[in-house]
């Protein structure tokens, strides 16, 4: 399975990659705004995944590559990419009541799609200091809720294979995160290589994400 992950300029983009490839994707990491959707969509990726990284969503090139594959190929987004979605499909963002870097909250969910398999909560970590605003657009549903400050941490669409989590699944500190890329690729599409003894990425590759001045 390929699967096109577009880099949003953060420093730790590659364990999500590990993650992707230990569970057998095939994967290209693309820096946003380096190609334009038309030139990836070229690419045929069989699965789309958004990064994280910082500034506003609506400058990342992540919300015109939803709406590009949205529809054509799965669509996972991660902080800044589960925001992208939102607004991709007429959603807000807003500045969050505090700043949340290095933060780990219990996020109570749904159990279904990239949730699945990991019973009504999980404890996630969280690097933002952008939230998803409700009413979600009516496309959305909300998938997922911080326990501690009620804030929307998943969102999924309607109809189509889109979906997106505000927490970051790649951080050590967050549980079951291997799990949800799992969950991600296996409603993508043909299941990858079984993981035979599945080992996620080393506490010295998956370690805290840095704290950063302008988070998503």
């Amino acid at each position: 399975m390929r699967v096109l992950l577009v880099d949003a300029y953060d420093s730790f983009v590659h364990i999500i990659d590990q993650y992707l490839r230990t569970l057998g994707a095939d994967t290209e990491v693309v820096r946003s705004h380096t190609r334009s959707p038309e030139e990836l969509a070229a690419t045929r990726p069989d699965a789309v995944v958004l990064g994280p990284g910082p500034g506003h969503p609506a400058e990342s090139g992540h919300v015109e590559l939803v709406r590009r594959f949205a529809g054509t190929v799965p669509v996972l987004g991660v902080c800044l990419g589960h925001q992208a979605i939102a607004l991709a499909f007429g959603g807000r963002v807003a500045v969050a009541g505090h700043l949340l870097h290095g933060r780990t909250s219990t996020v109570r969910h749904d159990g279904a799609g990239v949730f699945t398999g990991l019973g009504s909560s999980t404890v996630a970590t969280r690097y933002h200091s952008l939230i998803v605003s409700r009413p979600l657009p009516a496309d959305l549903v909300e998938t997922a809720t911080s326990e501690d400050d009620g804030y929307v941490m998943g969102l999924r669409h309607r109809e189509l294979a889109v979906e997106g989590v505000q927490f970051h699944p790649e951080s050590i500190m967050t549980e079951g995160g291997a799990a949800l890329f799992e969950n991600f690729l296996a409603g993508a599409g043909p299941a990858p290589s079984p993981r035979s003894a599945y080992a996620a990425p080393s506490a010295s590759t998956a370690s805290a994400i840095p704290v950063r001045g302008t988070a998503a």
